[in-house]
């Protein structure tokens, strides 16, 4: 890799599995990297589909984990949800939310088209301070544990070819083609500029 590494954003709906999944893989690869949510608030899988546990962003991973194992240990055992928030805390103290976010990336890789949309709706509104590009991609991934698992690993080979180009800006259109063709998956993708 070389000696600068892409400063790459992941982003999800809450911050919780799928972009926590890219984020604790791209780390270990040495990649520069930041997660995000989108949502207005962070919300988990609760004992029904009609109810969520909802949390602010504010709240640290170690405090729903906390909660949830006061509130039932075993479902949510059972179900992964104290697994994942026992990673995102080693990876960071809480979720973050996009739009809150000032910092300036290479890259930034959305994992549904929705939160892609309010990424680039976010960023086009912002004031341009410096015209550098941003690339944003958008990598569909459903919102269970396996799938953040494959998306997480085809979210950093993408990133690792990206980072071996000799131009971005030029190479990236063909790239991207390239990975559509070999994952079965089509990607969208724009430039922002800060």
């Amino acid at each position: 890799m070389p000696s600068v590494p892409l400063k790459v954003a992941v982003v999800c709906s809450s911050n919780q599995n799928r972009s926590m999944e890219a984020h604790n893989i791209l780390n270990k690869r040495g990649f520069s990297v930041r997660s995000f949510g989108t949502g207005t608030h962070v919300k988990l899988p609760g004992p029904a589909p009609d109810k969520p546990n909802v949390y602010d962003f504010k709240t640290t991973y170690d405090q729903m984990y906390n909660d949830l194992l006061r509130k039932d240990k075993d479902l949510y055992t059972q179900n992964g949800i104290l697994h994942m928030l026992d990673r995102n805390r080693r990876i960071k103290p809480h979720p973050e939310r996009f739009q809150s976010c000032r910092d300036v990336f290479d890259l930034i890789v959305t994992c549904e088209e929705r939160v892609y949309d309010q990424v680039v709706e976010d960023l086009t509104f912002r004031e341009q301070e410096t015209c550098q590009p941003v690339h944003v991609i958008n990598v569909d991934i459903q919102d269970n544990l396996e799938e953040a698992t494959l998306g997480a690993f085809l979210i950093c080979e993408l990133c690792q070819c990206i980072q071996h180009t000799e131009d971005m800006e030029n190479d990236i259109d063909e790239l991207l083609q390239e990975f559509e063709e070999k994952s079965g998956r089509a990607f969208l993708h724009t430039v922002c500029f800060y």
